[in-house]
């Protein structure tokens, strides 16, 4: 009976939320997931449950990386990866995890998003950064790169409401206001760093005050991690400066997994986002078909 009544709860709660985001004509959606691979399939698959969503519902997906075991080792995975997330839509973006990025074959990335691994893309007065976290000092040329980007885009950054920073790994260590990745990531890079102009440049001392600076200009700055999972299914926090910082991950097909659902209210420029059973997403969509 229990098990009936939670069922219940849930089908009239995710209706809920979907019969609201229907009621507002001027709202679009984005899904965002991390850490998405599926144990059962040995790692080379998507895990099930995401795969079998209707992304039609969103204006685009965001990946926070891991998305299959090995997603880059052989084309055919990134090709079945597209199939499933369309790369190329121009609201679609992955942040890759090291599951991604370790075998190398970054080309694929390009090839199917037309993008590189990391980027800056605006739409809906939301300006999204994605990061490559797996750049190390030994790929100097591509960090620093990857570092005056994210600096030319705080610093010039002017009509979007929202900047959004995704990213795979935990790398926001020492925030003032947060606890340790340590504490509900999967990894936390204690020694991780932004760029190549000295060995003291972690996210806090480098990116983290830039981004205060944009926060201070009446930007709302939110940063998502999505190798999360294994050990906390979801992370939200504000720092002592305003900052939002949130996470969410899967860990092979386990019932309390959850996804991040955005509503972006355009005639209002409000941007909302929650936590969402993906069981339940799931769930609900297969009594709707």
């Amino acid at each position: 009976m229990k098990k009936i009544v939670f069922l219940v709860v849930i089908i009239l709660s995710v209706n809920f939320v979907f019969a609201q985001k229907q009621a507002r004509s001027d709202t679009v959606s984005y899904l965002f997931a991390g850490h998405c691979y599926e144990y059962e399939s040995l790692g080379r698959k998507v895990d099930f449950r995401l795969a079998g969503l209707d992304f039609s519902e969103y204006a685009g997906v965001w990946l926070g990386g891991d998305v299959t075991s090995e997603a880059m080792l052989n084309y055919s995975t990134t090709t079945y990866i597209d199939s499933l997330f369309d790369l190329g839509n121009p609201e679609t973006h992955w942040s890759l995890g090291n599951h991604d990025a370790r075998e190398g074959n970054w080309e694929w990335y390009y090839e199917f998003s037309n993008r590189e691994s990391y980027y800056a893309y605006t739409s809906n007065n939301i300006t999204r950064i994605v990061m490559n976290t797996n750049l190390v000092p030994t790929n100097c040329e591509m960090i620093d790169d990857q570092y005056e980007m994210i600096s030319n885009v705080c610093d010039t950054i002017q009509e979007s409401k929202y900047l959004i920073l995704l990213m795979h790994h935990g790398i926001w260590i020492d925030v003032p206001g947060l606890i340790s990745p340590a504490l509900y990531a999967n990894s936390s890079l204690k020694y991780w760093s932004a760029n190549c102009d000295s060995i003291n440049t972690p996210f806090v001392n480098s990116i983290y005050p830039q981004l205060i600076e944009v926060e201070n200009r009446g930007i709302e700055v939110i940063c998502i991690l999505g190798d999360m999972g294994g050990n906390k299914k979801t992370f939200s926090s504000l720092s002592d400066d305003g900052i939002w910082f949130l996470g969410a991950g899967l860990n092979h097909n386990e019932p309390d997994d959850e996804v991040i659902i955005f509503n972006y209210m355009e005639s209002q420029q409000v941007l909302e986002w929650g936590f969402h059973n993906l069981d339940s997403l799931y769930l609900l969509q297969q009594l709707n078909e």
